[in-house]
């Protein structure tokens, strides 16, 4: 397999934004993650439009767009317009799923669906052939830092068991609490992609931490 890395910007030194986008740059991360936050589907504001465009004009890699905010079927082709590769919408927010999912791909985006750890995994039955993404939230979405939610692993079990079932070509996304302690347990458990923000930007040397964990399988 190919583990793949998506550092998230979130936990990044905004007033040195561009430093840390050119440090992404020349590591081996295969995207650039950034939490769109609203402070009301989740209890936190983080960053808008103007700051994903700011972050593509000095990216080389993709940027995995999480969209943690209500109503975001409004906002996915400005989205696409400031630079998203990626666009991931949570199941909790969309009472239209399959429509959104449809408008993201219309865009030329990457399609992918978010679920919190509270939700089941069986809700995505119905959706799971139609997107490209799917994140699991290893902690309660809002906040960087959180500690992981040690019932992810299960979940990541039943979740690459309903993309073989269902002939999907779904990649697996962890988002929260990722460390070099939980890496390998995700990716051999099914995981994909592992998105990484504390974790990478607190250590001494962030790209190297990036290396060891896409070369920890």
């Amino acid at each position: 397999m190919n583990p793949l890395i998506a550092p998230s910007v979130l936990a990044a030194d905004f007033a040195n934004l561009q430093k840390e986008v050119e440090m992404i740059n020349g590591s081996a991360a295969d995207y650039i993650h950034v939490d769109i936050m609203d402070g009301v589907f989740v209890p936190n504001i983080s960053m808008g439009l103007p700051v994903v465009e700011a972050i593509n004009r000095y990216a080389n890699k993709p940027l995995d767009v999480h969209l943690m905010i209500v109503n975001p079927e409004n906002y996915l082709a400005a989205f696409q317009k400031a630079g998203a590769a990626h666009i991931t919408v949570h199941s909790e927010a969309c009472p239209h799923l399959h429509r959104t999912i449809q408008s993201i791909k219309e865009l030329g985006c990457k399609a992918g669906v978010a679920v919190n750890p509270h939700t089941p995994i069986a809700q995505l039955e119905d959706i799971i052939r139609e997107v490209d993404i799917v994140i699991l939230m290893s902690v309660n979405p809002g906040f960087g830092g959180q500690k992981f939610i040690e019932n992810t692993y299960k979940k990541v079990h039943r979740l690459a068991k309903l993309i073989v079932e269902t002939g999907s070509h779904a990649k697996i996304e962890i988002d929260g609490g990722v460390s070099m302690e939980n890496a390998r347990k995700l990716f051999d458990a099914g995981a994909n992609i592992l998105v990484a923000g504390n974790f990478v930007f607190s250590s001494e040397n962030p790209q190297e931490t990036i290396k060891k964990l896409k070369n920890i399988v």
